[in-house]
């Protein structure tokens, strides 16, 4: 991470600094970003040349042919992706006299048009490199009429070696250009390239690109390329950065951008450093943009959280439960055998929902499921039939029910339909009023014995109205009718809707 970044840094620094003129356009033949020895050769200003057509702003004095020929230069690299050389071209400098009248120089250039692409092979940009070859020009014109033996001695004058060896030198560091341009464009984090007060974008690298969701920002000011970082913070830590000359350095830091065209905003974490970027004087001129998308982690981390906490939760539920149905148990089975049985009985139960619910990554569990759990040991569906739609319980709606249909079961099996071979059970329910869901289940018992009234409430039907009226919020209405126990449970599936 450090080193892309570093190389990035290495990168801009060594393009400004450079004594030879480069500039960056666009695929449209908009600047997108030009070094220091540029805007000395031409005597303009990056923000008089940044976003503009090159055309326009440079008609070389409205000498046709050598626009027509730089314009072919420059389709040719759009056409074909190659680089493509001009070995002359005459191009005239624009320069204000004292009275601010406009002159021509006379100037001849060896241009050079490279393609800069990203990992993806689509051009992103076309970079001039250009020789100032002026002198050689007029000395090769100076001896047009002389011999060839006067030619080839002012060939090998010191002025056109000096030329030559500095065009050698100059291709030299082109191929070097090239090799980091291309790792800055394919460099796995995100970078840009940021100009002036206004914060131009000079480069971007196709990171950076993916990262923010659009592409053709060179040349634009980092307030109209980026307006959804508006009121975020971040216009104002680059112009502290710009002004203080201090970098700036974020971690895990959110970001809300629009990465779609009229799609909503997205929230990203990012880890990532402004880095001033300085001139020949040491001030800071512009700012390097580079970092990494740190949202899966983070994301990652938060659900990590998530998980150990709600598992907290439910540990200490479960512990409280469990504790409950001990002392309930005890008080009602004094004697060790009885406590066992029945203990045991109702932890299984507790278990057998919980296995349920850890197959769903605890997300929840289907009605039907947990009731099939906690009847299947007395007689499946030859014995206990149900009939309803499809009904998802959150964790706690499915831990709570499932220790009521332990207790309606149990009970049957020891006191009522189950407890004889003819007997049978019917499990119905329903949704009732969708705009606010509620769960109406009816539990009816048929071919046991007589069933009357109990003496006295033991812990089972305690536990069976508490988890109903407590925990779920439900109602529930028991009739010990002479065919059969009967129970009407209703309860709400949305409680936070419900309470509202």
């Amino acid at each position: 991470m450090a080193k892309s970044g570093e190389l990035a840094f290495d990168l801009a620094t060594a393009f400004d600094a450079s004594p030879n003129p480069y500039m960056l356009l666009t695929p449209d033949l908009r600047f997108a970003g030009m070094n220091q020895a540029y805007l000395d050769v031409t005597q303009r200003t990056r923000d008089d040349l940044l976003g503009r057509h090159v055309l326009e702003a440079f008609d070389a004095g409205g000498d046709e042919t050598n626009m027509a020929l730089l314009r072919g230069s420059f389709e040719r690299v759009l056409r074909t992706g190659e680089i493509d050389r001009i070995p002359s071209l005459h191009y005239a400098i624009p320069l204000p006299d004292q009275t601010g009248a406009i002159r021509y120089i006379d100037k001849y250039w060896s241009c050079t048009h490279s393609p800069v692409k990203d990992v993806d092979g689509r051009l992103r940009f076309i970079l001039q490199h250009t020789t100032d070859i002026t002198e050689l020009h007029m000395l090769r014109r100076a001896t047009g009429a002389g011999d060839a033996s006067a030619l080839d001695a002012l060939i090998s004058d010191r002025v056109l070696r000096q030329a030559e060896g500095m065009q050698e030198r100059n291709l030299a560091l082109e191929s070097e250009r090239d090799r980091l341009v291309g790792m800055f464009m394919q460099a796995p984090g995100f970078i840009a390239v940021l100009s002036g007060p206004h914060h131009v974008f000079q480069l971007v690298n196709g990171a950076y690109s993916r990262l923010i969701g659009r592409d053709g920002v060179e040349g634009l000011p980092v307030r109209e390329a980026l307006p959804d970082l508006a009121g975020q913070g971040f216009f104002e830590l680059l112009d502290g950065v710009l002004e203080t000359g201090e970098p700036y350095e974020g971690r895990n830091q959110r970001v809300r951008l629009q990465r779609r065209p009229d799609g909503p905003l997205e929230d990203v974490y990012l880890n990532f450093i402004y880095q001033p970027i300085r001139d020949g004087s040491g001030r800071p001129a512009g700012i390097l943009v580079q970092g990494h998308d740190v949202t899966e982690s983070v994301l990652a981390a938060e659900r990590q959280k998530l998980m150990i906490d709600e598992l907290n939760h439910r540990v200490k539920n479960t512990l409280a439960t469990v504790q409950s149905i001990a002392m309930q148990t005890a008080r009602h089975h004094p004697e060790p055998q009885g406590f066992a049985e029945a203990f045991q009985s109702r932890l299984m139960s507790l278990s057998h929902t919980h296995d349920l619910l850890t197959r769903s990554h605890w997300e929840g569990a289907d009605l039907r499921a947990v009731l099939q759990h906690e009847t299947d040991a007395h007689g499946g569906a030859l014995r206990i039939v149900l009939n309803g739609p499809p009904v998802s319980l959150d964790p706690a709606q499915a831990l709570s029910l499932g220790m009521v249909f332990h207790e309606l079961a149990t009970n049957a099996g020891k006191y009522g339909a189950l407890s004889t071979p003819e007997g049978r059970v019917f499990v119905d329910w329903a949704i009732a009023d969708q705009r606010a869901p509620r769960l109406t289940l009816n539990w009816r018992e048929a071919g046991g014995p007589q069933v009357s009234p109990p003496q006295r409430r033991g812990f089972g039907s305690r536990l069976i109205e508490r988890n109903i009226r407590h925990d779920l919020a439900g109602e529930i209405e028991a009739a010990y009718a002479p065919e059969g126990f009967k129970a009407d449970i209703s309860m709400p599936l949305d409680r936070e809707r419900d309470a509202q």
